[in-house]
């Protein structure tokens, strides 16, 4: 069945919308669930040598401890901007937490540009700071010569 590009575009933002309460309510296979057998997540802005997830179950493997390490209370801030093609979402967006290991807070904003399909998340590039999540969590070092170590 062929959607309509209003149908499609409306598919875009209940994939963001489930993904985004799967995060707050701590449910990780849930977040994985929202992505496409085959979809992929990577990190552009990461340090070198950070893994692209090809696939559902590895979105779902790298996600497997989040909520051990980060305990994110609330979305603080959220823009959308929809694109020429219904399917890909550009969302700019904010949490607030707890990084667990350190005690720190966890502030962390994220642009992130989705693609969606009729069985989920097809793609979804993630930009984030690698220098702040490393000072929350109390890895700056590791990802510092992760950073030096490419070089």
């Amino acid at each position: 069945m062929t959607l309509s590009p209003a149908d499609r575009r409306r598919r875009a933002h209940e994939a963001l919308d489930r993904l985004h309460e799967r995060v707050l309510a701590h449910d990780m296979d849930g977040f994985a669930d929202v992505f496409a057998p085959g979809g992929v997540m990577e990190f552009p802005f990461a340090p070198p040598g950070w893994p692209i997830l090809r696939g559902r179950e590895a979105v779902r493997e790298y996600v497997r401890d989040y909520t051990d390490n980060v305990d994110i209370t609330a979305i603080t801030s959220q823009t959308r901007h929809e694109t020429t093609d219904p399917d890909v979402l550009i969302v700019e967006w904010e949490v607030d937490g707890t990084a667990l290991r350190t005690g720190l807070p966890y502030r962390m904003r994220y642009v992130n540009v989705v693609r969606v399909g009729a069985e989920g998340i097809e793609s979804l590039r993630d930009y984030w700071s690698p220098l702040a999540a490393g000072h929350a969590l109390g890895r700056l070092g590791e990802l510092v010569a992760m950073q030096e170590g490419a070089q």
